[in-house]
């Protein structure tokens, strides 16, 4: 089991893997409790949060580039992919096909953010309506100072991440 943690030093954020650190952002507004977070704060969850599973675009990231890291078997991210984020909605926080009628995000972005994504297990076992959605660990870009909620490295980082993550790794925040 390997514990990844997210801490901040003076004014940045870091995360940790044992020895490794790696700069991180997180939500706009800053860190939160679970108790206290709610959809579109734009605030970073606190808690244990399990790993969920590694999505990617492969026009951007090859599939051998991820071969071998065993703790996931990597999903592609196509055109069609989505994550509700309609707290009424049944497939709130949770991956959907689109076009999809209520409120979403698109995986497939064209600024890169969404390369390589791993959904952290926040409300996600019975979705509590506006307790927050799409909270996931993806990438940065040098020049991204905050995210909507998630934790995000740049993707170099993540990429080398990779190699120390096993199945049941989880994410302290």
């Amino acid at each position: 089991m390997v514990e990844l943690c997210v801490k901040q030093i003076d004014d940045s954020y870091w995360l940790s893997c044992g020895a490794h650190r790696f700069k991180c952002v997180v939500g706009a507004s800053g860190l939160v409790s679970a108790d206290e977070k709610q959809e579109g704060d734009n605030a970073t969850p606190r808690g244990r949060w399990p790993l969920r599973g590694l999505y990617y675009r492969a026009d951007r990231i090859s599939a051998d580039r991820l071969a071998g890291y065993s703790a996931f078997s990597p999903i592609v991210i196509g055109k069609q992919d989505g994550w509700c984020d309609a707290p009424e909605d049944a497939a709130y926080n949770s991956k959907v096909t689109l076009p999809y009628p209520a409120r979403h995000e698109t995986l497939w972005r064209e600024d890169g953010l969404y390369d390589l994504i791993i959904p952290l297990g926040y409300n996600d076992v019975c979705p509590v309506p506006h307790k927050g959605s799409a909270i996931f660990l993806h990438c940065a870009l040098e020049e991204t100072h905050h995210t909507k909620g998630c934790v995000a490295l740049l993707r170099n980082d993540l990429l080398s991440l990779l190699s120390y993550l096993d199945a049941d790794s989880y994410l302290v925040i």
